[in-house]
């Protein structure tokens, strides 16, 4: 006998609508699964078989041939033996054809038959009401993350007797709905801006970067506050919307990560270690996993110690940093994950760290120096909206008893900011002012003639690239909108400008 179920494949974030077409038919017993498929899927054929016969169902001594259609797309994963389970026990007679044809079914089984959670449950049930399939049956522990999905029906199993008893209308399941999926966003940070003392051009300098979406680079010696002040960034950055939350939701939950039944609210942060390999910053693997860049969207990337890092892994940061995607090519795929990130970078002037600070005397040669920051590339650097110095903290800012704004006042200013933007960007595909084009560049950031004289000699003077140029416009347009000025004046443009001559002093000795 002939059926079909259906299921959901994901390469990348995109799902697939799988058909498990099975047939039984005379011979000698032999199970055989085909249409390109990896070897988590060929093994389903023992947990399957067992499943089945220790959920009470007698397995049938058939010559069994499952299809995954369509053939051409490789299967990857465990999710398909539910669907594997019911188009056999369909094709025994166990099931009536007509129960299991509004339904698709994902979830991996145990030896026992209990149905098991999944990795990326959440990226297939959206993929599966585009593909406008309303109905599906998934694992009892991913409930509540597949449910906050509208218009897409979702029913919880535990066992595949749960999934039996309800197709065959004996016990029927009722659809599962997560309560307030969607609540108002409460700040659950541990850190605040207040507790960053003095270093009052670095909070300027992240306040501007989180209003606009700008990457930045701390240069400075060690104990002068780069990484408090970088952790402390997500606390003044605006929650995520609706969409993207769900766009976030969607990466942590085919890497395993999500550690809660409601959507992401918090803007994600980041910071992999310096050992880490060019797979764990970019993704990558046999079978292509988001990496750190994708983790990281719609959040904060933090690499400190920049340095440290081996130079090929900083230079695979080239393409997320300038398109916003990552795209991984293997011989039997080619995926693209989501990179919309800020990049927050630290890094000390020298090897030993005192470079320039005035406490303590630099013992590194010219050359190991240049050794040194040469680690950092000039495209990578090209790449990074604003640089910005830091020096040691004075003893008077540390033991001053006057309260620093803190994270809720900054983040009001940064909020503001980017509603401007929202208001100018609309329908244009970009949401702030670091993802403007040249052609939005060119419409948004016009100067006016004192300023473009101004310009002009800052780039003879300080060599700036044509990258370097639109950087700075962008820069200067975020600095205007949170003065709330319609256009870009002289104060705006130097400021924004003071941002990309800190390199000329470390990389043009």
């Amino acid at each position: 006998m002939y059926s079909l179920v259906k299921t959901c494949a994901l390469v990348g974030l995109q799902g697939y609508d799988i058909s498990v077409e099975t047939d039984l038919a005379r011979g000698l017993p032999n199970f055989t699964i085909v249409g390109l498929p990896d070897a988590a899927i060929k093994e389903s054929k023992e947990r399957v078989r067992a499943a089945i016969k220790n959920s009470g169902y007698v397995f049938p001594l058939n010559k069994i041939t499952i299809n995954l259609s369509p053939a051409s797309l490789k299967k990857e994963g465990s999710q398909m033996d539910l669907a594997i389970a019911i188009g056999i026990l369909t094709s025994d007679g166990v099931l009536s054809r007509k129960s299991t044809d509004e339904y698709a079914f994902i979830g991996e089984l145990s030896l026992d038959g209990k149905v098991c959670k999944i990795e990326g449950a959440l990226p297939m049930v959206i993929s599966l009401r585009e593909l406008g399939i309303n109905r599906c049956i998934v694992p009892f522990e991913n409930r509540h993350e597949c449910s906050l999905i509208e218009d897409m029906e979702i029913i919880p199993v535990s066992s595949i007797n749960e999934v039996v008893d309800h197709l065959n209308g004996i016990s029927a399941i009722e659809p599962f709905s997560s309560k307030n999926p969607w609540v108002d966003h409460k700040d659950v940070h541990k850190v605040d801006f207040n507790e960053i003392k003095g270093q009052h051009a670095l909070k300027r300098a992240l306040e501007i970067a989180a209003a606009g979406g700008h990457n930045v680079l701390i240069i400075g010696p060690p104990g002068s506050g780069k990484t408090m002040a970088a952790k402390r960034l997500p606390t003044i950055l605006p929650p995520l919307s609706f969409e993207e939350a769900v766009e976030v939701t969607k990466i942590y939950s085919i890497c395993g990560e999500l550690r809660s039944d409601k959507l992401r609210r918090d803007r994600p942060f980041r910071s992999p270690h310096h050992t880490s390999s060019s797979v764990g910053i970019i993704g990558g693997g046999s079978n292509p996993k988001p990496g750190e860049v994708s983790l990281a969207h719609y959040g904060v990337l933090f690499m400190d110690e920049l340095p440290e890092f081996q130079k090929h892994v900083l230079e695979v940061l080239r393409q997320p940093l300038e398109e916003g995607t990552v795209n991984i090519s293997r011989a039997n795929a080619n995926v693209t994950y989501p990179a919309n990130f800020m990049f927050i970078a630290s890094m000390n002037p020298c090897p030993c760290g005192n470079l320039g600070s005035g406490n303590r005397e630099c013992t590194c040669t010219q050359q190991s120096i240049t050794r040194y920051l040469s680690k950092v590339s000039g495209p990578l650097l090209d790449r990074i909206d604003m640089h910005i110095e830091v020096k040691p903290v004075k003893y008077d800012d540390i033991s001053s008893t006057s309260e620093p704004e803190s994270s809720e006042i900054v983040r009001q200013r940064v909020v503001n900011a980017r509603e401007l933007q929202e208001k100018r960007l609309i329908n244009s595909g970009s949401l702030t002012n670091g993802e403007l084009n040249n052609r939005q560049i060119k419409k948004y950031c016009k100067l006016d003639e004192e300023c473009d004289l101004l310009m002009e000699r800052a780039f003879e003077k300080y060599k700036f690239s044509a990258r370097t140029y639109h950087k700075i416009l962008k820069v200067a347009r975020t600095i205007a909108d949170l003065d709330n000025s319609e256009s870009i004046t002289q104060n705006h443009l130097l400021e924004a400008i003071r941002y990309r001559s800190i390199d000329k002093k470390y990389w043009e000795r």
